[in-house]
């Protein structure tokens, strides 16, 4: 095992950025059928089926979600947070299909849009819009208000314009 002396765990820490980055959440599922519909109805693409335990889905930008029943999963504990350019047309689409919201996008005090809904599981699912706020919020600890050598807005190659 290899412990990283800048963090004190185990592994490659701390990553490289430039090379590393979120692609995949599995999520803790109770009932398979039941989440499985959740995620076509929120407009999820679904690339694996392997009923009872695991299905997975693909994202715009090939970012995939799964979900699994797992022995002693904790369920229910989650938060996922889906960016949209468009928050309050993808949240409307979602409901037209069905999905039911805890509260439609609205504007947060730290500067992103959000709307909530719950899977079937519990897990707590945020479509979101930041903007530049995501990674460059007022309140930045370094006061950086985009990368070096970025476009308008502080977009990067790995992010959608906003």
């Amino acid at each position: 095992m290899v412990r990283s002396t800048a963090t004190g765990w185990p592994g490659c820490w701390p990553i490289d950025a430039a090379t590393v980055h979120l692609n995949h959440v599995t999520l803790p599922a109770q009932n398979y059928e039941a989440s499985r519909a959740f995620y076509l109805a929120l407009g999820l693409v679904q690339i694996v089926d392997a009923p009872p335990r695991y299905a997975r889905f693909e994202m715009p930008g090939g970012s995939t979600l799964s979900i699994e029943l797992m022995e002693g999963g904790q369920a229910g504990t989650a938060e996922i947070y889906l960016h949209c350019d468009n928050v309050d047309a993808e949240a409307a689409a979602a409901r037209r299909r069905g999905i039911v919201f805890d509260y439609m996008p609205r504007d947060e005090a730290y500067l992103w849009r959000c709307g909530r809904v719950t899977d079937p599981a519990g897990n707590r699912i945020f479509l979101y819009h930041a903007g530049k706020n995501h990674r460059f919020p007022p309140w930045r600890l370094d006061g950086r208000t985009a990368d070096p050598g970025t476009g308008p807005g502080g977009q990067t190659s790995g992010e959608r314009p906003c």
